[in-house]
């Protein structure tokens, strides 16, 4: 008994901190917009794929290029893998997500009528999409609850205290359990928001954060 009520108390805990993280991150990032550049869809979906070990920097400099050249799914399906990869090159293991983006959009036409699907299950079917990037999908496009979990996201997460933990799967599951659901897919935006421009890696500027007050600095 003492112990379920400890594990309430705890809970009730890290809800009231992530509401007030909440509040002052919406005070600091008025437009928690995602850094990746599309205008369709599906090119959402790529640009996530492209963007894995890579700078959503990089990317954008790639994919204007790369929907130019493919400007619809079907286009993208029949793609030569060896131009595609030319194209994509400086975003790293090119081969690799050459072919994911050509059997991802293969199996959206073929599958899902050339539409992006709207649940974790199938969004997970398609070639080279991970936990990260359905949930970017499904809280970007669709605007459901969804728990991005990327480097900033598990750094961010561990230091300020809401978690204890580097496995993404499990730092998702923590998170949607204290996280308002129709809060989570902005409070990921702002916490890649947040990381790049005050919390580092290296060297957090602390004596900037508007969250200082109520973060653990685990560093």
């Amino acid at each position: 008994m003492k112990r379920e009520k400890a594990k309430s108390k705890s809970a009730k805990s890290a809800k009231a901190k992530v509401l007030q993280i909440i509040r002052l991150l919406e005070e600091c990032y008025s437009e928690p917009l995602c850094a990746l550049k599309y205008s369709k869809d599906y090119e959402l979906l790529f640009a996530a794929r492209l963007s894995a070990q890579c700078t959503d920097a990089r990317v954008n400099k790639v994919t204007p290029r790369l929907f130019e050249k493919y400007p619809t799914l079907s286009e993208f399906a029949k793609a030569n893998i060896f131009e595609l990869e030319e194209i994509i090159f400086t975003c790293g293991f090119y081969r690799v997500k050459a072919g994911d983006i050509i059997g991802a959009a293969s199996m959206l036409i073929s599958e899902f009528d050339g539409k992006l699907p709207d649940t974790m299950e199938n969004l997970l079917r398609l070639p080279g999409v991970g936990r990260k990037t359905a949930n970017l999908i499904l809280g970007d496009i669709f605007k459901k609850p969804a728990v991005v979990v990327d480097t900033h996201c598990i750094r961010l997460s561990n230091r300020i205290g809401l978690v204890n933990v580097k496995n993404p799967e499990i730092i998702e599951r923590q998170l949607r359990e204290i996280l308002p659901p129709d809060k989570s897919s902005d409070f990921c935006h702002r916490l890649v928001l947040h990381g790049r421009e005050i919390c580092s890696a290296k060297r957090p500027k602390c004596d900037m954060c508007c969250i200082a007050e109520v973060c653990d600095k685990k560093l």
